[in-house]
């Protein structure tokens, strides 16, 4: 298949996503992607894969018209949110490559399904995709996603193959103090969607002297049914037990927990905040820390390079995972 034909079969794709959305939902049994959840990451996908965002990203990368014998490129997807790993997954395609999956067992339901759709779309990617349950073998080269602890285990087995192996980070969110109710609404989606246990969920916020959390509380109840949620709600339980028992302050809205802490990997239920008074001393920080953190969150111009209130969860096929071009990354092999 040539570069056009792939482009129209997950242009294709999306539509189809799109039109089955229902179906799809019905097949998840994780008890922490809600239907909520997968609808989001669904619709997201199918967004993604329109044929003008598609001609865009590839448009930076004239070889990709070049044909080429074809790599075995072995991919190992976490399991944190739904459908996690398809940004790999059409990497590897787009580029023409053959797909080695290793599925977490959180999320091997709904990229079987997509697979099916995409082969009986275009037959031809049938011999360019496989799913193995066992040991990842026969590959040229490995992108592989995890904890620190599994990063350790790929950097081991792996390390003398082309790879990009991915760790644990965290989002932020910097505010500048005169935010209206629906910036920080687009925010309180930047902490909740995926009950925050995405990357690219906001866990740690940086806040101006003297800022009044109530701004936050107030407009994260527009997601007050989380706590309706069995799993989140035992973490929300768990976590304010523990601050009680420990005298740890803690500030509380009935659906959150809110700690100052100078850390960034916050527990599902809780923000970290920390208060600044020289933006500038945040932005060095952010710039130590670069390789802890997967995006930015705050108003435009406040910090370079950062993504808008409500748009975290929300990225472009160009919005590369621990800013590591895939493409480059897959043409180069």
């Amino acid at each position: 298949m040539n570069l056009e034909r792939r482009i129209k079969a997950f242009s294709k794709l999306g539509d189809v996503i799109f039109k089955n959305k229902t179906g799809l939902k019905k097949r998840v049994q994780n008890p922490w992607f809600s239907h909520e959840n997968i609808e989001f990451a669904l619709t997201e996908t199918s967004n993604s894969l329109k044929k003008e965002n598609l001609e865009k990203w590839v448009a930076k990368y004239p070889e990709l018209q070049k044909q080429k014998n074809n790599k075995r490129v072995g991919v190992i997807t976490a399991g944190n949110i739904p459908l996690v790993g398809f940004h790999d997954f059409l990497s590897v395609l787009i580029s023409g490559n053959v797909f080695v999956g290793k599925l977490s067992s959180k999320d091997d339901k709904l990229m079987p399904a997509i697979i099916k759709m995409l082969i009986e779309i275009e037959p031809e990617f049938k011999k360019c995709i496989f799913i193995t349950e066992g040991k990842l073998e026969n590959f040229d080269a490995v992108i592989a996603t995890g904890s620190n602890n599994s990063a350790r285990y790929f950097e081991y087995y792996f390390g003398r193959y082309p790879h990009i192996i991915r760790k644990n980070r965290n989002s932020v969110a910097v505010l500048g103090g005169n935010e209206t109710d629906e910036e920080l609404q687009g925010l309180a989606d930047d902490i909740f969607l995926y009950f925050g246990l995405g990357c690219r969920s906001v866990s740690k916020l940086f806040l101006p002297d003297g800022y009044e959390l109530n701004n936050i509380f107030r407009n994260s109840l527009k997601h007050k049914n989380v706590i309706n949620h069995n799993k989140y709600a035992n973490n929300y339980d768990y976590n304010r037990a523990i601050y009680m028992m420990n005298r740890i302050d803690f500030k509380d809205n009935g659906i959150m927990l809110m700690k100052e802490d100078i850390g960034y990997a916050s527990p599902v239920s809780v923000v970290y905040y920390e208060s600044y008074s020289k933006l500038d001393t945040v932005k060095k920080r952010l710039q130590t820390d670069n390789e802890m953190i997967q995006c930015v969150v705050s108003k435009e111009r406040l910090i370079d390079n950062s993504v808008y209130f409500g748009e975290s969860q929300k990225p472009q096929l160009w919005d590369y995972a621990d800013n590591v071009d895939t493409i480059k990354f897959l043409t180069e092999l």
